[in-house]
């Protein structure tokens, strides 16, 4: 079974309110249109347990102000002994579901996958069991990664601001 881990601590302070609160239900819904079996959500500044759908596991994450990569660390410590996880934002709403399953066909390639737009790294991200053992707290941006290409998809997005509308 894939397990995706969705990163939702943050402080959210440039948006102005608790992001995750808003994206959320969005990035969880089109997740449920992909093969992805178990979903994680880790929490951090915020509670969001009443924001879930049903069947979605939580982890809280105390470490959150450390960076992403503690977020990260706490959602993999929650996947258990699989061979990997997909990572995926919470203020990522318009993430595809094609660009899960693009990445997620690729994850026999390289320890980190990501999938990519005009050659630039993004989200959805594969993370092989391998790698998980030095996340830093600065999260996997460092880290050598095989680019999946998704210019064909819609970019998943990344609300920093209060403008965001599910028109948008």
């Amino acid at each position: 079974m894939t397990t995706a881990v969705v990163l939702a601590a943050g402080e959210a302070s440039r948006y102005g309110s608790p992001k995750q609160r808003v994206l959320l239900p969005r990035v969880l819904g089109r997740l449920a249109a992909t093969s992805v079996g178990r979903v994680v959500v880790v929490e951090g500044a915020h509670p969001l347990a009443d924001v879930l759908l049903p069947g979605i596991e939580l982890a809280h994450c105390d470490e959150w102000r450390s960076g992403p990569g503690a977020t990260l660390r706490c959602g993999l410590a929650a996947v258990g002994d699989e061979d990997g996880a997909l990572v995926v934002l919470a203020d990522g709403p318009n993430l595809d579901p094609r660009a899960v399953e693009r990445v997620l066909d690729h994850r026999g390639d390289a320890a980190v996958v990501a999938a990519s737009w005009g050659g630039v790294r993004s989200h959805p991200l594969w993370i092989a069991r391998a790698a998980w053992d030095d996340v830093p707290n600065e999260g996997m941006h460092a880290r050598p990664v095989v680019l999946v290409p998704c210019d064909d998809l819609e970019p998943p997005g990344d609300v920093d601001e209060a403008t965001w509308s599910e028109a948008s």
